[in-house]
């Protein structure tokens, strides 16, 4: 851990370094608040965690749609190592961790935004949701959990807020232990993610599925809201057949569990060129098919380009996810594909 001196005259701060370095990590307290000495090599940065100070910027909540009205960060970087990694992309620089102390002044600039959203505040088919705020938008919070406290921090901020309102966040990893006794009030929804065995080959560091599914069930059962995000979909070998055992082994998790209310979020993979410049340094012996010759161009909003399934593909996929959605899961909530 590299901690800057502003981060440590923060209360949540000084309590992340001590928590680091009772796991037995090394803690270098930087004489000021830049950031010196960051690795370059990626096993190095992997394992690099740098608390600092989030800035102006990071703390201005942004629109993310189509996940929620809001996204506000606790930390950025992740300490898995998924091939597909779409923070590859969208973070520059070494892959170092970035967790944030000055946790009251991320969640003090949220309040203002009640009500004031475009994707659950003002549509009549989430509108039960309330204002949605994602915290999992550049990072595995619970992955970090042992370490910032960050996610028990903002559930219990939501769960003494008394409004509709909805924190969210998406995981891979499986401690939910410490959540789970949380005054969450039902106002923060817990969605693992989750993929066919076939793709897990490509998910290093993350926990197995039959943990992560486990965790959904201890997460349900404590009253959480929950949600399942299926990504990133990939036509693996017998494709078909292993989604459909996938949703089903949900099923299966979550028998027995009242009212869960469970949401599904469907992703199929894309990449950009940039972004998998970046994966093929980091896993040059990867397997992961990122070739154009079975991928479609698409022009995003801003611009840019990137590479998804084609039309037909795309349509085969659908079809048959949403069957075994169908089939094995027919309370859900499909909140969208993509």
């Amino acid at each position: 851990m590299l901690a800057t001196r502003a981060a440590l005259s923060w209360a949540e701060g000084a309590a992340m370094a001590e928590r680091a370095a009772a796991l037995g990590a090394e803690v270098v307290r930087l004489q000021g608040d830049r950031l010196t000495g960051l690795p370059d090599t990626y096993r190095d940065a992997k394992s690099t965690l740098a608390l600092v100070v989030a800035p102006p910027s990071r703390r201005r909540p942004q629109p993310i749609p189509p996940s929620a009205d809001w996204r506000f960060d606790l930390a950025t970087g992740c300490p898995a190592h998924c091939q597909y990694c779409y923070l590859a992309g969208s973070l520059a620089g070494p892959p170092i961790i970035r967790a944030y102390a000055n946790l009251p002044e991320i969640l003090t600039a949220l309040p203002p935004l009640l009500g004031q959203g475009q994707v659950t505040s003002r549509n009549a088919a989430r509108a039960a949701e309330g204002t949605t705020f994602e915290g999992s938008c550049y990072t595995d919070p619970l992955g970090l959990e042992h370490i910032t406290g960050a996610l028990g921090t903002a559930i219990r901020f939501f769960g003494a807020w008394d409004a509709a309102v909805q924190f969210r966040f998406t995981t891979k990893y499986d401690g939910v232990a410490p959540l789970l006794g949380l005054p969450h009030a039902r106002r923060t929804r817990i969605r693992i993610s989750v993929n066919a065995r076939g793709a897990e080959r490509f998910e290093g560091g993350a926990p197995r599925m039959a943990a992560r599914l486990s965790a959904l069930r201890q997460a349900a059962l404590a009253g959480y809201r929950i949600g399942l995000t299926v990504a990133p979909i990939l036509p693996v070998p017998n494709w078909q057949a292993e989604y459909d055992r996938l949703l089903a082994d949900c099923a299966a998790a979550l028998s027995g569990v009242p009212d869960p209310d469970l949401t599904v979020e469907l992703f199929t993979h894309r990449f950009t060129e940039g972004s998998r410049a970046v994966l093929r340094g980091w896993y040059p012996g990867s397997a992961l098919p990122m070739d154009e010759a079975g991928r479609t161009r698409k022009t995003t909003k801003f611009g840019g380009t990137k590479h998804v399934f084609p039309k037909q593909r795309m349509m085969e996929l659908r079809a048959a996810l949403e069957a075994s959605l169908a089939r094995h899961l027919p309370q859900a909530r499909q909140l969208y594909w993509t």
